[in-house]
């Protein structure tokens, strides 16, 4: 079966290693799939949040009454997020079973996990960057010296893109003054500088 664009998707954000792990849920349902296995201190499902809004709650594995973990998670809404979905960002205990586990919840719970670069590709179908900067991404990821690093984030941050707008406009200001020296070259009327 082939991926949509509109399905609900959900990874492990974040490497090895640390004491917090970061799972990233995209997608129209991001919100309802969290509130099946999410629990917040307040009671407020996250459906009802506004964006921009950190929750602290609990990880529950409704079908046992497990609690997996105590939790933050935090509300971006369309289009003001990385992908330009709905999203969540799960921050948990960066222990390999609570990440599998919270990410095990999420696909029952209605999400598929998502491919490599498939939050990065959503950014980039949304217009939220360019073909640079979605290769940029990588870059950073990749990056392992203060040179490459800076390359990558100059890159990201529309470098390269800015670059590019800046010569198309000199190139089409330049085609502008060698359009009508063609036309009118043989009538001594001087449109460029030669």
């Amino acid at each position: 079966m082939r991926p949509s664009d509109s399905d609900t998707i959900a990874a492990v954000a974040t490497g090895s290693g640390g004491a917090i792990a970061l799972i990233r849920v995209s997608g129209n349902e991001a919100l309802a799939v969290c509130d099946k296995i999410f629990m917040a201190a307040d009671g407020n499902p996250l459906a009802v949040s506004e964006g921009y809004r950190m929750h602290f709650g609990t990880i529950i594995d409704k079908a046992s009454g497990e609690i997996v973990d105590e939790v933050i998670a935090s509300v971006f809404r369309t289009p003001r997020s990385y992908t330009g979905e709905d999203m969540v960002e799960i921050s948990c205990h960066a222990s390999s079973y609570i990440k599998q586990r919270i990410l095990s919840l999420l696909i029952q719970s209605g999400a598929r996990h998502a491919q490599a670069g498939e939050f990065t590709v959503r950014a980039f179908l949304a217009g939220k960057m360019d073909l640079s900067q979605a290769e940029a991404v990588a870059d950073i990821i990749s990056s392992d010296d203060r040179a490459s690093h800076s390359i990558a984030i100059n890159q990201m941050r529309g470098g390269y893109s800015d670059e590019f707008v800046h010569l198309r406009s000199e190139l089409v200001r330049l085609a502008s003054l060698l359009e009508p020296e063609l036309d009118f070259g043989e009538e001594d009327v001087f449109f460029a500088d030669r």
